[in-house]
């Protein structure tokens, strides 16, 4: 026990092509290590659990590298290598802002930067976090960010790029990380869990990565406590157990049943989502977004829109043709309606039984 390390570490990437989902940023990196051509700073930026601080790292870890390969990445070999992978390099400096955030902080970095590295040809200052920096801290630092050693390089990450200071900006190369794919995020758990020995079923692995809204890091801790809660089995149905989440199946059923004026039925499977533990703003919510789902699956150009597997992707386009554009808006105009005025309703189940009701009689028509 005292010798588990968590995914989200135990994987981190250790160089550029293992880095996922972020190949527009990886590809610039190596192109600026090979050409020698690299700016004085940077400046990532991108919501949780996306790259940046990995590939901060592995960036500062490649331009101190002494042998590196052809394509731009670390050997892993040489010293200075060996001392980055063993977390004891003198020349990475990483900071957190949200907790060194003062003009003193800054100015004690600032002096750091007066003394040339003793190996290696770069000092690298990876700053987490930094528009959490305050604006006398941002002031203190405009001058060395602008003109630095040639031998200091700083790799700034925010998740709000828009709290940062223009004149930080316009002193940075800026690189946009984008959110992870859902088969990018499926792909890597596949790995990780192979690695691990654990048996899953693909719609768990979707369902994880669906949830974790883009953030591997996210992704990684969810499979780890799913992995935990299943002993290594990871199945559909107790996935959707643990993370408390509503089946997508129950939206496809009420759609059907909605569609063939079964109302009886529809409520008698309201009522199974309540006895499951779901309350009925969650219920609506998930409804809108089933049926949005179902709207642009009408067209198969905007069926990439559903994040989801083939297979879901497939189950929506075919529910979709069956519906049709106007029974779908429909039956959005109704549950948005509900879904906003539920706060109001005093009898929380009956409001989402006339709902039901309504979008029942309106698939007759």
């Amino acid at each position: 026990m005292d010798n588990f390390v968590v995914s989200a570490r135990k994987y981190r990437p250790q160089t550029f092509a293992s880095v996922v989902g972020q190949e527009h940023i990886t590809r610039t990196l190596k192109n600026a290590i090979l050409t020698g051509q690299l700016p004085q700073a940077f400046l990532f930026c991108g919501s949780r659990g996306v790259g940046k601080t990995t590939c901060a790292r592995i960036l500062a870890k490649t331009i101190n590298c002494e042998h590196r390969t052809p394509e731009g990445e670390a050997c892993n070999e040489c010293d200075n290598c060996k001392s980055f992978n063993q977390g004891a390099s003198l020349n990475i400096f990483e900071l957190d802002a949200a907790s060194n955030n003062s003009v003193d902080d800054i100015r004690a970095l600032v002096e750091q930067v007066q003394f040339p590295p003793q190996t290696g040809k770069y000092k690298v200052y990876i700053i987490d976090e930094v528009h959490m920096l305050s604006a006398s801290a941002f002031n203190a630092f405009l001058k060395t960010l602008e003109e630095p050693p040639a031998y200091a390089k700083f790799i700034l990450a925010t998740t709000e790029k828009n709290k940062i200071m223009p004149t930080i900006l316009s002193r940075c190369q800026v690189f946009d990380f984008k959110r992870i794919e859902i088969p990018d995020i499926v792909h890597h758990l596949e790995y990780v869990a192979g690695n691990e020995n654990v048996a899953f079923e693909p719609d768990a692995l979707e369902l994880i990565a669906t949830k974790a809204e883009g953030g591997m890091r996210d992704a990684l801790s969810i499979f780890d406590q799913l992995v935990n809660f299943t002993q290594g089995n990871l199945t559909l149905q107790s996935c959707l157990e643990n993370l408390n989440v509503l089946d997508t199946d129950y939206y496809f059923r009420l759609i059907d049943m909605l569609r063939e004026a079964q109302l009886g039925q529809a409520l008698l499977l309201y009522q199974d989502v309540l006895t499951r533990g779901f309350g009925g703003q969650s219920f609506l919510t998930g409804l809108c977004e089933h049926i949005r789902n179902l709207m642009v699956s009408l067209d198969p150009q905007t069926l990439s829109l559903v994040e989801g597997g083939e297979r879901l992707r497939a189950r929506y386009s075919a529910q979709a043709q069956q519906c049709g554009l106007a029974l779908l808006l429909n039956y959005l105009n109704i549950a948005s309606d509900f879904e906003y005025r539920f706060r109001e309703a005093n009898n929380k189940r009956l409001f989402v039984e006339i709902c039901i009701t309504r979008l029942a009689t309106s698939g007759q028509q």
